[in-house]
């Protein structure tokens, strides 16, 4: 699925940021991708191959699975 990146979308990201106590761009595209996951009518999963900064990002609302 692609979905646009809004502004709605970017100002969760940025609160996921702020509230994993992350910032930088090393962890904007992971912020956007959770913030975009969190949108979607759940439950989500998530497959990546840095499962770290998506399960802190998502604070245990969406399933991270290591690929």
């Amino acid at each position: 699925m692609v979905e646009p990146i809004s502004e709605t979308i970017a100002r969760q990201a940025a609160a996921l940021l702020a509230d994993a106590g992350l910032h930088g761009h090393e962890y904007a595209i992971d912020a956007m991708l959770c913030a975009t996951a969190l949108a979607a009518p759940g439950p989500v999963t998530v497959l990546t191959s840095d499962p770290e900064d998506l399960k802190a990002l998502g604070g245990g609302r969406i399933t991270v699975i290591k690929v």
